[in-house]
């Protein structure tokens, strides 16, 4: 089974952003990376995904949205990031 599109949208200079690509980095999981940082058609798009969104990283594993850089995290520690990267 081949792993799930990622799309994580971020701004430059984040650090909440730097440690949700360094968590996925670790894991090998590929991901498309769009930098809103000077807004423009990803971060409306990134709006669209995520309704009511206002920070950054958010981050979408296949379907599922799931949110920022401490829900990655959460997912990590609860032992069940592996299986959404496993698709």
């Amino acid at each position: 089974m081949s792993q799930p599109k990622i799309d994580i949208y971020t701004k430059f200079g984040c650090g909440y952003c730097f440690r949700a690509k360094q968590l996925l980095d670790g894991r090998n999981a590929q991901y498309n990376e769009f930098d809103i940082t000077m807004g423009g058609a990803k971060r409306d798009e990134m709006l669209e995904r995520a309704p009511g969104a206002r920070t950054v990283p958010q981050i979408f594993i296949g379907d599922t949205h799931v949110g920022g850089s401490d829900e990655l995290a959460a997912l990590d520690r609860d032992g069940k990031l592996d299986a959404l990267l496993a698709g």
